[in-house]
């Protein structure tokens, strides 16, 4: 692991995946906050030294958390954080004047928040990574008056759409990444390294069946077997399909489905020549993706497909643990990112 004495704080930290790739790039972190009781133990567990606190982030105020950290305000090198897409719900939390009503509701978005720490501590760099949805047109207004605080305070910032299957990760996966800078250096954003095949200068994408394949004992157990309504379907989806594969604009002869009437990882598969498609946070039971032998992805699975090492403990329920690695940033975009930062910026 490289380290540099860049002493960092980290927000809204679930499972870690962020700061496991930060971390690798250089930055230690002095403190990370998480609301979520079992995700703070996991982060006990895994990194104690990240001295995790269990707590909602609108209840601490700045000068608690630079406190707890051992720092002051302009010691910090970053911050980084992924507040929930939930915190787009709100848009009267945004207007001016109306600020203090809506701390007292829990459905306000904690996009504010995190600003409100970068603001106060005055760290030289801050990463924020959310779903690509905060740079639609419907939510493009959040991201721009997030960018409005952050600039009246001096900071330079950058944004991007990435995909991490662009960059050697196995899993088609659009998140937008914020990085913003105090001393005014415009942060440019890694090329891609992957692309599709035929790109002369892209290494091919990494598929799932590189990532996976050696966990495959070709047992499928009972307890990973898709039942219920839909759960015999399955079998008869190609590898790369979904549930469209049983549509009349498929050519099915016996349609099931309406086209698009259904989310786009219902009944999905992976191919083991492709990559994963996305890792959802919380998939219904016949949400994907699920594996080219028709059967639920183990935890160990969804870790190699998220780059989550195969040795950080995730606890033992395996939709608690789906759901923690789901939210995650893969480490290893976060890891390209971080020395990116520190090339540029440090």
């Amino acid at each position: 692991m490289f380290t540099l004495e860049l002493p960092s704080i980290s927000i809204f930290t679930g499972v870690g995946g962020l700061d496991i790739g930060l971390e690798n790039a250089g930055f230690s972190f002095k403190l990370c906050i998480e609301s979520d009781p079992e995700r703070c133990k996991l982060l006990a567990i895994n990194r104690p030294n990240w001295n995790a606190v269990c707590s909602d982030i609108r209840e601490l105020p700045t000068r608690t958390i630079l406190r707890r950290a051992g720092l002051r305000s302009g010691e910090v090198a970053l911050i980084s954080g992924g507040p929930p897409c939930q915190s787009f719900s709100k848009a009267a939390f945004w207007v001016p004047g109306r600020f203090r009503p809506y701390r007292r509701d829990k459905r306000a978005s904690l996009l504010r928040e995190f600003a409100r720490v970068v603001v106060e501590s005055k760290p030289k760099v801050f990463v924020l990574e959310n779903v690509a949805g905060l740079a639609y047109s419907t939510n493009r207004r959040y991201l721009e008056l997030f960018n409005r605080m952050i600039r009246r305070a001096g900071y330079t910032v950058s944004w991007q759409v990435i995909d991490a299957s662009h960059y050697g990760i196995p899993q088609k996966r659009e998140r937008v990444f914020i990085i913003g800078s105090r001393d005014g250096t415009k942060f440019e954003f890694p090329r891609a390294t992957h692309g599709d095949r035929g790109s002369t200068d892209l290494k091919p994408l990494v598929t799932a069946g590189e990532a996976i394949a050696d966990l495959d004992d070709r047992v499928v157990h009972d307890s990973e077997k898709v039942r219920g309504k839909w759960g015999h379907l399955l079998p008869e989806i190609p590898p790369g399909q979904n549930y469209l594969y049983f549509t009349r604009e498929r050519g099915h002869p016996k349609p099931v489905f309406k086209y698009r009437s259904r989310f786009w990882l219902f009944l999905a598969k992976l191919s083991p020549n492709k990559p994963s498609l996305t890792i959802p946070a919380h998939p219904g039971p016949y949400t994907g993706p699920f594996h080219w032998r028709n059967r639920r992805l183990r935890i160990s699975e969804v870790k190699r497909l998220q780059t989550i090492p195969d040795r950080w403990y995730v606890g033992m329920d395996y939709s608690k643990a789906w759901a923690s690695i789901g939210d995650a940033v893969p480490p290893m975009l976060a890891r390209l990112i971080g020395r990116s930062i520190v090339r540029q910026l440090f």
